[in-house]
């Protein structure tokens, strides 16, 4: 279906105008230029009121001083003609049959925001984005990675905190180099030294021997000294006793290679260690400690990395749900729950920017409707103006607008509420073709 336009329009004392007829072009730009108070404005009410329904009407819609009460006529490009006149301005639809209409005719084909777009503007970014994804049709879906990655987000900053904090409390710990992995047990010093002190008495029970037997010697010397004289009669002792002798020589030999290298084991350092068991578990324990508060440390570091990686799948996934979907702007999007273009928020975004966004999400929501009607479009030079009226053509979309203006941008110029009969000579208006090639 052609999406509706409007193909001309008659207005008479409502609000400032006097009596204006305007043949907008069929797409692009017409600017109702002129300076302020002239009635521009009044003729963009005009057309909401009778395309909008009551809810459009003025407060005071008879042009102060007439006597005679507003009249409006509307043709629209399907043939339709809106009119309200007479005293209570009622609405008449008539379709190119002659059968009469009304307001829910028109609400099939003219969106609210196209006759009314600074409430779209003025809406806020949430709002804004909700509009767009309702267009796009994937609002649903977007949410709910939206609300997947604020969790995922605010479960990854907790962690990360304890992360941090135990980190900290880690590093704080004291921590002291030399020392076993788990606390002594002093059972075990002392059995140690006892081994240490069995083994030093064995050590002193062979030393004895060695003495033992040296004075056995001394005394079997000294027995044969005293036995000399008697050597015939004690032949068979002396044999007997030297043969002893003998034995104990290879004994006392056999003993002192024993106990030539023998070495006491001091048992001091574990006599020291029975003295500090306790100073030496308080730091082995601080050990253990510290090395615990690096293991969960460690442990949340991971949570928190594990915890990244599904923020980011779920970015790309709300990335690649936006890319898929068909936009009216291109580079236009949702971030966060706010409308963005070109990267940028709405606050900024430039006044251009922001027409040009909103017309087209406007656009977007009822294709059937193929215009728009632009309050002070001042805000835009001439050459954002021209690229932006170049843009609603390429677009086939019709813009009625209002501009501060007697310049030749405009297509006609209010001046008194009438439109001016004659150009203004310094400032000659030029065709809408004219100017769109940027020839003023």
């Amino acid at each position: 279906m052609e999406s509706v336009k409007i193909s001309s329009l008659e207005l008479e004392n409502v609000k400032r105008i006097k009596a204006v007829r305007l043949v907008p072009t069929e797409k692009g730009l017409t600017v109702i230029g002129g300076n302020n108070g002239q009635g521009k404005t009044s003729v963009l009410d005009a057309i909401a009121w009778a395309l909008g329904g009551d809810r459009y009407r003025p407060s005071t819609p008879n042009r102060e001083g007439s006597v005679v009460p507003p009249r409006i006529r509307i043709e629209l490009s399907n043939g339709l003609v809106v009119e309200r006149a007479g005293k209570n301005s009622a609405l008449k639809v008539t379709d190119p049959a002659g059968q009469r209409g009304g307001q829910q005719l028109l609400n099939s084909f003219v969106e609210e925001l196209a006759l009314n777009l600074p409430k779209f503007m003025e809406a806020s970014g949430r709002e804004k984005a909700d509009t767009l994804l309702k267009i796009i049709g994937v609002g649903d879906r977007l949410y709910t990675l939206d609300r997947e990655e604020k969790q995922l987000y605010n479960q990854r900053l907790a962690i990360g905190r304890i992360a941090d904090q135990k980190g900290k409390f880690a590093r704080e710990l004291p921590f002291y180099e030399g020392l076993p992995e788990a606390p002594v047990s002093a059972l075990e010093l002392i059995q140690r030294q006892q081994e240490i002190l069995l083994r030093n008495a064995d050590n002193q029970r062979k030393r004895d021997r060695v003495q033992q037997i040296a004075g056995d010697l001394a005394l079997g010397i000294q027995e044969m000294a005293q036995l000399e004289g008697q050597i015939k009669a004690l032949l068979e002792k002396k044999t007997q006793l030297q043969y002893n002798l003998d034995r104990l020589k290879e004994d006392l030999e056999d003993a002192r290679k024993s106990a030539r290298d023998l070495q006491d084991e001091s048992t001091a350092q574990l006599e020291e260690d029975l003295r500090n068991i306790e100073t030496i578990n308080i730091k082995i324990r601080a050990n253990l400690d510290r090395d615990k508060a690096e293991e969960e440390a460690q442990g949340y570091q991971e949570q928190y990395d594990k915890l990244t990686g599904d923020i980011e799948r779920t970015r790309q996934d709300r990335m690649d749900l936006l890319r898929g979907a068909r936009m009216p702007l291109p580079e236009l999007s949702v971030e966060e729950g706010e409308l963005t273009y070109k990267g940028k928020r709405w606050d900024g975004m430039s006044a251009s920017e922001q027409l040009r966004v909103s017309t087209a999400i406007v656009r977007e929501l009822n294709p059937k409707c193929g215009f728009v009607l632009l309050d002070k479009l001042e805000q835009m030079d001439i050459s954002t103006l021209r690229d932006f009226g170049i843009w609603l053509e390429s677009q086939n979309l019709q813009a009625i607008a209002t501009r501060v203006s007697t310049g030749g941008e405009c297509s006609v110029i209010i001046e008194d509420g009438s439109v001016e009969a004659e150009p203004l000579p310094d400032l000659p208006r030029m065709p809408l073709e004219k100017w769109k090639e940027g020839v003023f």
